[in-house]
């Protein structure tokens, strides 16, 4: 069997298609992740106990069960028991947010913690309020140390669009499997999808490198 780059050629608009949209879920989920694990992570580290408690089980729960799991009962599930139903790139996104959200407040909780106690004690002397030196002490140099694990979110967070397949989101690999079903050319489109997710990838990797180092950690 010769490989046929002519397939890939007449495939690329369709997958370039499917690229826009992987990246789409990719960012806007990864954005509302990254506030809910702000949000929870700052429960974690600071909150009263019953916030504590609640921003753990939530993590608990996402942690143990497969992205494709809960992408399935907000698609399939949800219309069932609470007659809530939610179109297939919306169920993606919020199955990206949820997900990424969990393991991010536990990065952040760290960050949070890692930052001396002198520093948040020295602002709150000077008459700041506690959310005042987070926002203007402690959040800055816990981003810095929330870049490297920040950037490794990213990354599963986009090759974990590929499992929306499921529920029939039009992203890359799933534009790849309706070109495989058309041309028959598996082996010339599976290739080529995973260039794609390499390049996306690759590109991701070094961008986050380039703020790292522009940010130094203290």
């Amino acid at each position: 069997m010769e490989f046929d780059w002519s397939a890939i050629w007449a495939a690329l608009p369709d997958l370039l298609d499917g690229v826009k949209l992987t990246v789409f879920i990719a960012f806007v989920g990864l954005v509302g992740g990254f506030i809910v694990g702000m949000i929870t992570g700052m429960f974690r580290a600071y909150g009263p106990t019953a916030l504590n408690v609640l921003a753990q089980l939530y993590i608990e729960l996402i942690r143990g069960t497969p992205i494709v799991v809960q992408v399935m009962f907000l698609y399939f599930a949800l219309p069932l028991l609470a007659h809530i139903r939610i179109d297939a790139l919306s169920a993606a996104i919020i199955a990206i947010t949820v997900n990424s959200g969990a393991y991010l407040s536990e990065v952040i909780r760290g960050a949070l913690l890692s930052i001396s106690k002198g520093l948040t004690e020295a602002g709150l002397a000077m008459g700041l309020s506690m959310p005042r030196v987070l926002l203007k002490i402690v959040g800055p140099l816990a981003f810095r140390r929330l870049i490297p694990p920040l950037g490794n979110q990213c990354i599963v967070s986009l090759k974990d669009t590929s499992l929306f397949i499921v529920i029939g989101v039009g992203e890359l690999t799933r534009k790849g499997q309706e070109i495989i079903a058309g041309n028959f050319r598996a082996v010339e489109i599976w290739t080529i999808v995973a260039l794609i997710y390499l390049l996306l990838t690759g590109v991701m990797t070094i961008t986050l490198r380039l703020v790292e180092k522009r940010m130094r950690i203290l």
